[in-house]
């Protein structure tokens, strides 16, 4: 590496920052992220980070305090003359927000693709894009990872028999399929409907889910209402054991008593956003910090990323 690989961390996940730098056998460097007492935040770097290969390292989950750290970050380490910036965002908060649905509303994921172009990122590197369309609002360039890399091998080892995958959504139908392939099994779709944001109403099964374990797919989790709705929908249609995997685990609201008190046997979620603060026995954790940290190591050797994934794209 002819530029000095150095890697920062903002304050949203900063465990998984730690296993990407243990993983790329170097240190994590010292930057300080503080608040004023009127909430205001202020980032500075205490080392000299001139002519360096920089990574940051920020999931934008809200609050939005996260990627206005993010966007700080950016902007010092421009102003200290690193080499290169690319901001490493394990999750691309207000993504979901990816067109305009209905008249009057912003289009969010296109406004965060701006500021953090604006800030003076020059790459980026993220992870199960609610919306793939996104990195097309990026003008500049753009590596998308897929944590089915990792969580499909996971799911392999437990050896699950008779096991067919299913998507909670119509929307989520790609994403299911790519996971059905990988495992080599049949797919099926919970077709749905929503009345309201954050409420889903199940409509029908597409498909045969009779005396079958099914594993649900998505790539976040949100209130939980979607997945459970759907499990018990399966559950209902003659499924046997139902398991769930998703990337993203916002988990926000009631969504850890609903997913103790339904009828999923374990959810398989990744460390994409820390949730060293979650309590809750059906949760499974499988991190992504040895893929991220994989490609931060191609990139810097200019070296291809897509290599690591291309067999799953969707």
């Amino acid at each position: 590496m002819d530029r000095p690989i150095k890697i920062f961390t903002g304050r949203s996940n900063r465990p998984v920052a730690e296993k990407i730098a243990n993983f790329l056998q170097v240190p994590l460097c010292d930057a300080e992220v503080y608040n004023f007492s009127d909430g205001e935040i202020s980032a500075q770097y205490n080392e000299s980070i001139r002519g360096s290969d920089l990574f940051i390292i920020q999931s934008t989950n809200p609050p939005a305090g996260n990627l206005m750290e993010l966007l700080i970050l950016i902007d010092a380490a421009k102003r200290s003359s690193a080499s290169r910036v690319t901001a490493v965002i394990p999750y691309y908060g207000y993504a979901r927000q990816d067109r305009k649905d209905k008249p009057r509303v912003s289009i969010t994921a296109k406004l965060v693709a701006n500021l953090i172009t604006t800030a003076g990122a020059d790459r980026i590197l993220t992870m199960d894009l609610h919306a793939p369309q996104i990195q097309g609002f990026f003008d500049i360039p753009f590596d998308h990872l897929y944590s089915s890399v990792v969580l499909v091998d996971h799911i392999n080892r437990m050896k699950l028999d008779n096991l067919i995958v299913a998507s909670p959504d119509v929307g989520g139908v790609k994403l299911a399929r790519t996971y059905a392939s990988r495992l080599g099994t049949d797919l099926v779709i919970v077709d749905k409907r929503r009345p309201k944001p954050n409420v889903a109403e199940v409509m029908n099964i597409i498909g045969d889910v009779s005396g079958k374990n099914v594993l649900l797919v998505d790539d976040l989790m949100d209130t939980a209402g979607t997945m459970v709705n759907a499990a018990k929908a399966l559950k209902e249609n003659g499924a046997l054991k139902i398991f769930a995997a998703c990337t993203h685990p916002l988990l926000s609201g009631k969504a850890l008593e609903r997913i103790e008190s339904s009828v999923l046997e374990k959810v398989i979620i990744t460390d994409t956003i820390s949730t060293d603060h979650i309590k809750c026995d059906k949760l499974e954790l499988v991190s992504i910090s040895s893929l991220f940290g994989e490609a931060i190591k191609r990139i810097s050797d200019d070296a291809s990323v897509s290599h690591l994934f291309e067999s799953v794209k969707r």
